[in-house]
C-alpha cells in the first residue's frame, strides 16, 4: 500500500511539473484582495487545483461528521428504547413479586393469627 502511494505521489508530481512547464504563459491574476502582476498559467492551475482539493476534503470531513453524528443519534435512540423496555419489564416483574409477597404474607397472617386471647397468661 505504501509503495502504491509513493508511486501515485511521484506520478502526480511529474504531472504537476509538466503542467507548469507546458503552460508557461504569464498573466496577471486578481485575487480580490491583491493583484499578482505576473504568474504562470500552469502554476495558477496547480494552485487552483490544490485549493479545490483542500476545500473539498474539508467539506467532505464536515459532511461525513454530520452523517456520523446522525448515525450515532439513531444508534443511541435504539439503545434508549431497548433500555426503556428492559426497565418496564423489570418494574413489572418487581411489581408481580411484590404482589405475590403481599398475598403470601396475608395468607400466612390469616392462618396464624397472633391473638392474645388464645394464649393463656
Amino acid at each position: 500500500m505504501r509503495y502504491v502511494l509513493v508511486a501515485l505521489l511521484i506520478v502526480l508530481f511529474g504531472y504537476s511539473l509538466a503542467l507548469v512547464l507546458q503552460n508557461g504563459t504569464e498573466l496577471t491574476v486578481d485575487l480580490l484582495f491583491t493583484q499578482v502582476p505576473a504568474m504562470r498559467l500552469g502554476l495558477l492551475l496547480l494552485l487552483t487545483l490544490a485549493l479545490g482539493v483542500v476545500l473539498g476534503l474539508l467539506l467532505g470531513v464536515q459532511v461525513f461528521r454530520v452523517f456520523q453524528n446522525s448515525w450515532e443519534i439513531k444508534r443511541l435512540r435504539k439503545d434508549i428504547e431497548y433500555l426503556r423496555k428492559e426497565q418496564i419489564q423489570a418494574a413489572q416483574l418487581a411489581a408481580a413479586e411484590a404482589a405475590a409477597h403481599t398475598r403470601h404474607e396475608k395468607t400466612v397472617l390469616d392462618l396464624n393469627p397472633n391473638d392474645s386471647s388464645s394464649h393463656p397468661l
